[in-house]
């Protein structure tokens, strides 16, 4: 197991995944990234504080290393998990506003980004394997809730604004309906909050991939607009207490009924 991808077990049906609240780029790769890319801007700003207690009995699994260094939601072979749409890649060139992040001639070879999915890639997604399996022999089910937040206004990779609450369960094939149908009502029954299921966030490659109805693991993605519990979406991010505390409630909500749902045995179907 990689020192950078941090575990707890709980002995609850969920799973919180954060991969991308990790600030740590070893030395040598943080002094190739140009001061633009210095900031890390494209952070999950203080998404485990925003979540920390919501859902005591969750298992939480954490990727420490910065996106910058490699993104662990993105597929392992390169390929865009949006053909067609500006995105950033495995290991990014560009930023979210589609401006270059490195010094010239720093930007990472095949051969490290080769040594960076052996190194960081592939045990983060060992470990989320490894604890769907105890979570599932335990409940019968296990559901990944991958936590996840972004600017609200990004035209490199978006028109507009984004919705508040960005439900992704790539289409409904991430997980059984029951569970898009109460994370989606949950939010829209979240008074000043706008929502919306698989518009431009449809789940990442952990979603897609661990998310096995047929095998009884569900998941799910969201992807937060940085505006609901930020003080400003800029350097250097300021966490809003009096913001997220209106948030806070709406996602205590949502992984309450997900707990439910998983122990009312409803999902234990499938085989494994």
């Amino acid at each position: 197991m990689s020192a950078f991808v941090e575990v707890r077990e709980g002995d609850g049906p969920l799973i919180l995944a954060f991969p991308h609240v990790g600030t740590h780029v070893p030395a040598p790769v943080f002094a190739r990234l140009n001061p633009l890319g210095q900031t890390l801007a494209d952070t999950d700003w203080w998404v485990d504080r925003l979540y920390d207690g919501l859902a005591p009995a969750a298992t939480t699994v954490r990727m420490d290393v910065h996106r910058y260094v490699i993104d662990v939601n993105r597929n392992p072979d390169g390929a865009s998990l949006y053909p067609g749409q500006n995105t950033t890649g495995l290991c990014p060139l560009v930023d979210f506003e589609g401006n270059e992040i490195w010094r010239t001639g720093e930007e990472p070879s095949d051969d490290e980004i080769a040594e960076r999915i052996a190194t960081w890639h592939a045990p983060y997604h060992a470990a989320l394997r490894a604890q769907i399996a105890r979570v599932r022999d335990r409940h019968g089910v296990a559901i990944l809730y991958d936590c996840h937040s972004i600017r609200s206004t990004l035209p490199f990779l978006f028109d507009g604004t984004l919705p508040d609450l960005n439900i992704g369960t790539a289409d409904g094939r991430s997980c059984a309906a029951a569970i898009q149908s109460a994370v989606v009502e949950e939010a829209a029954g979240a008074t000043g909050f706008s929502h919306v299921a698989n518009g431009r966030f449809k789940g990442g490659w952990t979603t897609r991939t661990h998310g096995r109805p047929d095998a009884r693991c569900h998941a799910v993605q969201m992807e937060l607009a940085q505006s609901t519990y930020l003080a400003d979406e800029r350097v250097p991010f300021p966490y809003d207490t009096a913001r997220a505390d209106r948030l806070r409630p709406v996602l205590a909500r949502i992984l309450d009924r997900l707990d439910r749902l998983a122990r009312d045995g409803s999902l234990r179907q499938g085989v494994s």
